[in-house]
């Protein structure tokens, strides 16, 4: 599970447990990324 939180024009994307990943310029990069880390993360 991951949230997304809007930040100053930009989306932050955070674990389960609150841990930032990364950040994106929109909900739909951010999707994107996430992704590319599902599929990178055991």
């Amino acid at each position: 599970m991951f949230s997304m939180r809007y930040v100053q024009g930009h989306v932050q994307v955070y674990d389960w447990n609150g841990k930032f990943l990364f950040s994106a310029d929109n909900e739909r990069e951010a999707r994107e990324e996430l992704e590319d880390y599902a599929e990178l993360t055991p």
